[in-house]
């Protein structure tokens, strides 16, 4: 998903999202960026991978219980 700062408010900077919409997020998440940058946010494979298996794990607990 791509994001780019619209501007930035306080402590916050205002992101808008592909549908148009805004969030406002804390600014410290970009250091040294400036309004109209851009940025791609994904969860890498192996994230999810992991995830996924995290989730397996818990679910297989809670069955032994």
């Amino acid at each position: 998903m791509r994001i780019t700062i619209d501007r930035f408010e306080g402590n916050y900077a205002v992101v808008e999202l592909p549908d148009k919409s805004t969030w406002s997020v804390p600014k410290e998440l970009f250091p040294g960026a400036v309004e109209g940058d851009s940025f791609v946010i994904s969860k890498g494979e192996n994230e999810m991978a992991d995830s996924q298996q995290r989730i397996q794990d818990k679910f297989a607990r809670l069955k032994r219980e």
